[in-house]
């Protein structure tokens, strides 16, 4: 089984005064590209390795167009947890685990259209146990295995083989889902639903949850007395400040420690 996850929201979300967003309106409501191509990569990857992919949402009733659409462009199954809509990451990620045990693959967006956080792959992975590779910006496959280019910070990208089960997190300029058929369209599709248990909210004690962020390099002021002489010493626009490259010819291990030293100055490696 290859599983897609994807989250029914509103394509114009407004949150109000407090920055809650309400349900969302039918008229704009429906997946983000990010979810429509992780189901992309779930069909690609059934195309490859065989088995059947099941399209999950979470919502109430309003949510099943999703998953027509999803059965549309050739999903085999789709399941609705009927849950109501701005349940906590938490408990969409361990409902969706409870219902997809064993699935060789589980493709999802890494964000959604209404400002969400991206945890429910990380909820889902500590779920069921298995890895979780997110910020996937280039997928292919082969016989045995997903290989993948992940997103890092700094620019830098690592590359992944994912040969076992896993959670995988895809961005959405990676596949554009393919055009469902009229046919498939009209045709009748059965929705499973699915009333997950309940799941117990975290406690406040454990504290609030956040979205890591790098620390932020300290650098020191600009110098000038005028702002203009600030840009261009932020810049290098002034020629007679501005740093220049100088060639040095070095032996191979005196050139590799200065490529670190300089990858560490600019925090693309951790210091030593």
């Amino acid at each position: 089984m290859i599983v897609a996850c994807l989250k029914w929201v509103d394509q114009r979300p407004e949150p109000d005064a407090h920055g809650v967003i309400a349900s969302p309106d039918s008229r704009f409501a429906g997946v983000s590209a990010a979810d429509r191509a992780a189901l992309e990569w779930a069909l690609r990857s059934r195309d490859v390795i065989g088995g059947e992919v099941v399209a999950i949402t979470a919502g109430p009733v309003a949510a099943d167009v999703v998953l027509r659409d999803a059965l549309a462009a050739g999903a085999d199954r789709s399941i609705r947890l009927d849950l109501s809509f701005g349940e906590s990451s938490a408990v969409v990620g361990a409902a969706i685990a409870g219902v997809a045990g064993g699935a060789r693959q589980i493709w999802c967006g890494d964000y959604s259209s209404d400002r969400g956080t991206g945890s429910v792959p990380a909820f889902i992975a500590a779920s069921l146990g298995i890895a979780q590779a997110l910020g996937l910006v280039r997928v292919t496959f082969d016989a045995k295995a997903v290989d993948a280019l992940r997103r890092l910070d700094g620019g830098r990208r690592e590359r992944l083989s994912v040969a076992g089960p896993a959670v995988l997190s895809v961005e959405g300029s990676t596949a554009m889902l393919r055009r469902a058929p009229l046919r498939a369209l009209l045709a009748a599709a059965d929705i499973e639903v699915v009333q997950p248990p309940a799941v117990a909210q975290p406690s406040s004690s454990s504290g609030a949850y956040r979205a890591y962020r790098p620390r932020p390099r300290a650098l020191a002021a600009p110098a000038g007395t005028t702002a203009l002489q600030r840009v261009k010493a932020l810049t290098g626009g002034d020629s007679a400040s501005s740093a220049r490259a100088d060639p040095v010819v070095l032996d191979p291990a005196a050139a590799a420690d200065r490529m670190l030293a300089a990858l560490r100055e600019w925090s693309y490696l951790p210091p030593t």
